[in-house]
């Protein structure tokens, strides 16, 4: 990878760990379902064009928008905005060795040692953290959050199996299907939502705007660019440095605590996570195309 391209793939998991915190700031003025909404309606502005029929794919399409939309990201921002975000950075990584349990049982692939290995770190890891006296403040927060890794991940197992599908094709139904159904939940669960918009600060519609867009649409054309250069191998791996990145900010920016039984845990969790990654990169299976705020 060029020092250019390299350095591209640092800017991108800057914006992805920046995400979190800007999004947990909005979340403070914004209920979780209206802020989902506006951030999906948002992208439907963008990725309208994109959106396309596939014959004898549709099923899957959908299956996959209600995952990574209304439903993941639904349970996403209702767990972030009451956990911190350094923690919900950690427990997001569950995505990837839980796709891979998955994908044990439903696509009967054949897992080695190393992979085991990193599965048992990785939730390893997320249990050292829940046990820390700061996280019993939120682990609600925590659980809808693991509920949120569990419906993304059923998603990318039908993701790994669709073909001739684009990823702004793919991720125009993910808006699409998202923005209605959060606004429904949203008029239904919670309240005074145009009050809300019209009080809304500056700085609470830049975090709308930004995981809308620097999160979603930047970070993921990047990747998308230079999975077209190089290797899966050489650019999923370094995806691990989003939720370093996370930590930093929510702690610099938040004023979020730290433990050090959150720092061993996150470690842990992190290298289980690593190993995970390294392996099906080496098999040439992409990043989850949702699995940032």
């Amino acid at each position: 990878m060029t020092p250019q391209h390299l350095a591209f793939m640092v800017l991108i998991n800057l914006i992805w760990g920046f995400a979190l915190v800007a999004g947990k700031v909005s979340l403070d003025h914004f209920p979780p379902f209206l802020f989902a909404a506006l951030r999906f309606g948002l992208i439907t502005l963008v990725l309208f064009p994109f959106l396309k029929l596939h014959e004898k794919r549709m099923r899957d399409v959908i299956i996959i928008a209600l995952c990574a939309g209304p439903v993941g990201f639904g349970l996403f921002f209702i767990g972030l905005s009451i956990a911190d975000a350094s923690v919900v950075a950690i427990v997001t990584q569950l995505g990837v060795p839980l796709s891979t349990l998955l994908s044990i049982v439903f696509l009967h692939e054949q897992v080695s040692w190393r992979r085991w290995l990193g599965i048992a770190l990785a939730f390893g890891g997320i249990v050292i953290i829940s046990f820390d006296p700061t996280v019993f403040n939120y682990i609600t927060g925590v659980l809808v959050i693991l509920g949120s890794v569990v419906v993304q991940s059923i998603g990318t197992i039908f993701q790994r199996q669709l073909k001739g599908v684009g990823v702004f094709e793919l991720q125009a139904w993910v808006a699409i299907m998202g923005w209605p159904l959060l606004l429904g939940g949203s008029l239904v669960a919670e309240q005074d939502q145009l009050a809300l918009i019209a009080s809304a600060n500056w700085l609470e519609w830049a975090g709308v705007f930004y995981v809308a867009f620097a999160s979603s649409l930047v970070g993921h054309a990047g990747i998308y660019y230079l999975l077209q250069r190089y290797e899966v191998s050489q650019t999923a791996p370094l995806t691990l440095l989003a939720p370093i990145f996370t930590v930093f900010f929510a702690v610099m920016l938040l004023g979020e605590t730290l433990t050090t039984r959150m720092m061993i845990g996150a470690a842990v969790a992190l290298v289980g996570v690593f190993i995970v990654t390294l392996r099906q990169a080496q098999k040439g299976d992409p990043p989850p195309m949702e699995s940032k705020a």
